[in-house]
């Protein structure tokens, strides 16, 4: 007989552990950068972060299993009019993220902006300049660090803003990291009209995708746009709960150092895919340790037009109260510890033992 479906969820129900274990593992399994500096968040943010990423990694995979179809899409907008209504589908990441909506009042347009980017995906659209980009990349990355800030209580204005910004800049490093990846898959995110400027047809480019020093020039543009959004992003970690800090603050580096990478490979990111060491991302998580802590308020910045509407659909006149600091030492050796492992297993594996 086969193993019974769990029925759905009561309205006021909480996830079950095993429910929040499922969506820790999907976590693992998914992201190795943000699995390792979700150590260094406190615990009551860690688990409704891994619920909130679990539900958004669902929903990614269960567009491109299907080709991105426009079904799929519609079928996520039911699942996320149930969590909404209360009555989340038997599915472990979707009860655990219907418990984070109900607890921390995340308001709909955030995870439905999310959705429109995925549709966006399946419709093939492509980009014609930056600002158009930072359109997308607000829907599929600024929708998710805004509901980050929610969960760690940011509410103010620029607080969001300031999350928006760091989520935008981690779309754009991802973008300039896959130039080969989604060209393989038939997909260019790159402003088309950088691309014409540079020379290349992106039509015949997509037909034949291969690196050249006029794409690399495209790339460069595309992280220096996104470093600018680092530095933005930074002036928001001081309005972060204190413990909170550490761990942002370290997605932050880390995903800037994928930047680095690809400089180091001459900005060729066609012919290969940079991975930042993980003995490089300890260095980096205990440099963010002690930045966080004396991380300086920066000045404010009216948001990203991209990302207004985020922000407007989730701000609240609330002050982040500071929290007590005096664990996150230990979470940072644990989280170094835990990188030194994954580095002497990569070693392991190279050597062909």
């Amino acid at each position: 007989m086969p193993p019974r479906s769990p029925e759905p969820a009561r309205p006021g129900e909480r996830p079950t552990a095993a429910e929040l274990a499922a969506c820790r593992a999907l976590l693992r399994g998914g992201s190795r950068t943000f699995h390792a500096a979700s150590y260094l968040l406190p615990r009551r943010i860690r688990e409704p972060a891994a619920a909130l990423y679990a539900f958004c990694r669902l929903a990614d995979d269960a567009v491109d299993a299907e080709g991105g179809g426009m079904a799929a899409i519609g079928r996520l907008r039911e699942r996320l009019a149930r969590v909404y209504d209360g009555r989340p589908a038997p599915i472990a990441a979707d009860r655990a993220f219907a418990g984070v909506v109900q607890r921390f009042a995340i308001p709909r347009a955030l995870p439905e902006a999310l959705l429109e980017g995925f549709e966006w995906d399946a419709a093939g659209r492509r980009y014609e300049t930056l600002a158009a980009l930072e359109d997308y990349a607000a829907r599929v990355a600024g929708a998710v660090g805004a509901m980050m800030a929610i969960l760690m209580g940011a509410r103010a204005a620029d607080t969001l803003a300031r999350a928006c910004d760091l989520g935008v800049a981690m779309q754009l490093t991802n973008i300039a990291r896959d130039v080969g990846e989604d060209a393989r898959a038939a997909r260019l995110y790159l402003p088309l009209a950088w691309l014409r400027e540079a020379g290349i047809d992106p039509d015949a480019w997509l037909a034949a995708p291969a690196f050249s020093p006029a794409l690399g020039r495209v790339v460069a543009r595309l992280l220096a746009a996104a470093d600018a959004l680092y530095e933005r992003a930074g002036a928001g970690i001081a309005q972060l709960p204190l413990d909170c800090r550490p761990g942002i603050e370290a997605a932050r580096r880390v995903y800037a150092e994928i930047g680095r990478e690809v400089e180091r490979a001459r900005l060729d990111s066609v012919s290969r895919r940079a991975v930042v060491p993980a003995r490089r991302k300890a260095r980096l998580l205990a440099l963010a340790l002690a930045a966080a802590v004396r991380a300086p308020p920066g000045r404010p910045h009216a948001p990203l037009e991209a990302t207004r509407f985020l922000v407007e659909a989730a701000a609240l006149p609330h002050a982040a109260v500071p929290i007590p600091w005096w664990n996150l030492y230990e979470r940072l050796v644990w989280v170094i510890g835990l990188f030194e492992r994954l580095e002497r297993r990569e070693q392991v594996g190279r050597s062909g033992f």
